[in-house]
């Protein structure tokens, strides 16, 4: 016994027969200690060794057989927590190196297996649930100033769930399958968050940004775009490169974006007569040219921030389903090491 009472037998009557047979039954409450292997906690299994022998007498003074080879569990006690898969019993001797002489004793294994519905539908489903919450930060729209929030919400969530899961098992070296799930899932949630800082930082470029570069125009703009399905309004989800291609042709210098009588006052001006119009004043001139200027200068900074938000806009798509397809990845593989 690893008990530390041991010893105090209780007071039992003892059975004396005519033949010279004598009957002692002594009930006691034997306590051990087993090793525990919580690396698949919830769905593991325990092996504990129950192992009784005689401190004092050897082999041949005393021969220690089990009648079954297995132990009886008809006084067993349901347990809400573990279940008894069996018992099997074995009768090993043992020759130790201060005595020739041998001691038997016999082993049983208590075969136990943990009850997991509670800790799936308390730790790992509300886990699971909340996870997928992170990337759904993606398709929250910038300008609702939400996005890092919701991260460090899902964040904070699953950190009291693993501190949940730590009081809920024994201290042990190795770390438990859900606790390797729990830490992958916020090492997911914290680059998730990190990415939604700099995505809403590509999406405020102001007006002093410079141009969307040619590699990421073709690269996002075109491919990804086409790849995760974002398209403006009126635009088909099919053939995003058109509206993309005419807003490319249009430069700063005119274009789509001139009014009808921009590029028509210098025209106008010299063929004119002189004396049935105003056109020929270089101050009016001037303050014309000046108004188109700042015209096509305010257009071309609208185009230009409206393309960075686009970028953000198709990067937030890319990674939220590229977190879905991990969070999913992760769930499979924790419930795959588990069976």
């Amino acid at each position: 016994s690893a008990d530390e009472h041991f010893g105090g037998s209780m007071e039992t009557n003892v059975v004396l027969r005519s033949d010279g047979h004598i009957m002692w039954d002594s009930p006691a409450i034997t306590k051990s200690s087993c090793k525990v292997d919580v690396s698949y906690f919830p769905f593991d299994g325990q092996r504990c060794r129950l192992t009784f022998g005689s401190w004092t007498y050897n082999g041949n003074q005393i021969d220690l057989r089990n009648r079954l080879d297995t132990g009886d569990l008809t006084d067993f006690v349901e347990n809400v927590e573990w279940e008894v898969l069996g018992m099997p019993a074995t009768r090993n001797v043992i020759t130790y190196g201060c005595c020739s002489e041998p001691y038997p004793d016999v082993t049983y294994t208590l075969l136990l297996r943990r009850r997991a519905s509670f800790y799936i539908f308390n730790l790992l489903l509300p886990c699971i649930l909340v996870s997928f919450l992170a990337p759904l930060g993606f398709y929250l729209p910038a300008d609702s100033g939400e996005k890092v929030s919701l991260g460090v919400t899902v964040l904070l969530a699953l950190t009291v769930f693993q501190l949940l899961v730590a009081e809920s098992m024994p201290p042990s070296e190795s770390v438990p399958l859900i606790g390797k799930y729990y830490i992958a899932t916020m090492t997911m949630i914290t680059a998730s968050t990190a990415l939604t800082i700099f995505i809403m930082n590509v999406h405020h470029c102001g007006p002093g940004a410079r141009p969307v570069p040619p590699w990421a125009r073709r690269l996002i703009l075109h491919h990804m775009a086409r790849l995760c399905c974002v398209y403006e309004v009126g635009e088909s989800c099919k053939s995003p490169q058109r509206a993309l291609g005419g807003q490319e042709g249009r430069g700063d210098a005119g274009g789509p974006w001139e009014s009808p009588g921009e590029g028509k006052v210098g025209t106008e001006a010299g063929g004119c007569p002189w004396d049935h119009c105003l056109c020929h004043h270089d101050a009016l001139l001037r303050n014309v040219s000046y108004i188109a200027g700042c015209f096509r200068r305010h257009r071309a900074n609208q185009r230009r921030t409206g393309e960075w938000k686009r970028v953000a806009k198709v990067m937030d798509r890319f990674f939220m389903w590229v977190f879905f397809l991990m969070v999913f990845l992760m769930s499979v593989l924790v419930l795959g090491n588990a069976a």
